[in-house]
C-alpha cells in the first residue's frame, strides 16, 4: 500500500455577490445619510424614527437586516459632546457667563444637536454595514 501524501485544507474564499447593488462606500454612507436605501438610493431608509425599512421595496435589499443598534448613538454623542464642548470652553473663556446661562444654552443646545443628527449617523451606519456586509444571520 502507498501512502499518500497529506492534504493540505484550503478555506474556500470565494464571496457570493448579494442580489443587490452594491455602490461605493461613500455612495453608500451618503445615501443612508439623506435616508434613502444605501444600496439604490431609489426609496426611503426609514419607516419610523429611527426604525429601519425591513426590504428595499426597490432593488430588494435587506436593510432590516443591517444591526445598527449601538453604533448610532455613540457616534452621535461623540459628535454632539466635541461640538458643545468645544463651544462651551470657548464661551467660557470669552465671556464667563453664570453657570445658569451656559446651562441654559448648552443643555438644549445638546439636545436639538442629537435629534438632528441621530437619523443621518443611522442612515449612514446602516450604509456602512450594507456595504461591509454585516449583516446579522438568517436564523436571528
Amino acid at each position: 500500500m502507498t501512502a499518500l501524501p497529506p492534504r493540505q485544507w484550503r478555506p474556500d474564499r470565494s464571496v457570493a455577490e448579494p442580489a443587490w447593488p452594491v455602490p461605493s462606500l461613500g455612495v453608500a454612507l451618503a445615501r443612508g445619510a439623506v435616508n434613502r436605501c444605501p444600496a439604490c438610493g431609489q426609496t426611503k431608509l426609514f419607516c419610523g424614527f429611527l426604525t429601519v425599512e425591513p426590504e428595499c421595496r426597490a432593488c430588494g435589499a435587506p436593510l432590516g437586516a443591517v444591526r445598527a443598534d449601538d453604533a448610532p448613538p455613540y457616534f452621535t454623542i461623540f459628535i454632539v459632546l466635541h461640538v458643545v464642548v468645544l463651544l462651551m470652553l470657548a464661551t467660557e473663556r470669552s465671556y464667563a457667563p453664570p453657570e445658569w446661562v451656559s446651562a441654559a444654552i448648552f443643555l438644549p443646545l445638546a439636545v436639538l444637536l442629537t435629534l438632528l443628527l441621530i437619523r443621518p449617523v443611522k442612515g449612514a451606519t446602516v450604509g456602512l454595514m450594507l456595504k461591509l456586509g454585516m449583516m446579522k444571520p438568517n436564523g436571528e
